[in-house]
This record gives C-alpha cells, sequence and structure tokens, in this order.
C-alpha cells in the first residue's frame, strides 16, 4: 500500500476586494472563512489551484 500524500491548506487573508476567479478558486478548494483548514490530496489540479491563490493561503 501507497499511502496518498497531502497538503494541509489554510486561509490566512480574506478574499474581501480579489477577483472574483481567485474566490472561486478559494471555495473550490474547500476554504469558507477566515483560518479555516483542508487536509487535500497533493495532485497537479491542486497545486495549480494553490498556486493561483497563493497570496491568501498558507501550505503546510
Amino acid at each position: 500500500m501507497t499511502e496518498k500524500k497531502t497538503l494541509t491548506v489554510t486561509l490566512v487573508k480574506s478574499v474581501n476586494s480579489t477577483r472574483e476567479s481567485h474566490r472561486a478558486t478559494v471555495i473550490g478548494l474547500g476554504l469558507r472563512r477566515l483560518n479555516s483548514s483542508r487536509v487535500l490530496e497533493d495532485t497537479p489540479a491542486v497545486r495549480g489551484m494553490i498556486n493561483k491563490v497563493s497570496y491568501l493561503v498558507k501550505v503546510s
């Protein structure tokens, strides 16, 4: 069995006064309010979404 790699993504800045597409990306990552976190599978699609809104989120 191989373990799937995961990333913990936390919303650290507000989505107020950001682009609509960036707000949609944050919602697509499953982040709702400030300091909310999600554990997501490490895939190229998720990496791309994180890269798009990297100024709003923290990854650990």
